[in-house]
């Protein structure tokens, strides 16, 4: 389910179900996107082409724009691209229609597809490669330590993540 946060420039929208904790936003603007503040998206706290870049770096698609002061609003590349990540999920920019378990048809930029066929999300990744310890080639997406990846190995899970609420 989709939150929206509306700012005076920049409308962000978040999918916790979909977030693979990759940690973009928090490092990338720590100002906007703060974990344990409520609400964790201030869009207005820097300015909207820096909000839209950020998100931009999202690669699970978890996290959505909307320009409101018309800039460019984010554009899906014309070919679709899928791309094995190293011991990890299958990364798809480009037109990517999903349609969720309740039925929803959700047109995103990107995602991040389940590829150990483990997910209790599918076809989204929900990290379960990490704890099966699952390897496969592909190329390396760098993460790095954040608020809501303290161990690399292990993101925090959905019940633990305080922007559940």
């Amino acid at each position: 389910m989709r939150r929206v946060y509306r700012g005076r420039d920049i409308e962000v929208s978040f999918d916790l179900d979909i977030c693979t904790h990759a940690a973009e936003c928090l490092l990338g603007l720590p100002g906007v996107f703060e974990l344990r503040r409520r609400p964790w998206v201030l869009p207005d706290a820097a300015a909207a082409d820096a909000v839209a870049a950020v998100i931009e770096r999202c690669p699970s698609g978890a996290l959505l724009y909307n320009r409101l002061d018309g800039g460019p609003q984010e554009e899906a590349p014309a070919t679709t691209t899928i791309s094995p990540l190293l011991n990890g999920p299958l990364l798809v920019r480009g037109r990517v229609e999903v349609r969720h378990a309740n039925g929803l048809v959700e047109q995103l930029p990107r995602a991040m597809l389940c590829r150990c066929g483990l997910s209790k999300n599918k076809p989204f990744c929900d990290n379960s490669h990490l704890a099966a310890r699952f390897q496969a080639s592909g190329e390396r997406l760098r993460i790095r330590l954040s608020p809501v990846r303290p161990v690399l190995e292990k993101p925090i899970s959905k019940a633990d993540d305080p922007r559940r609420d």
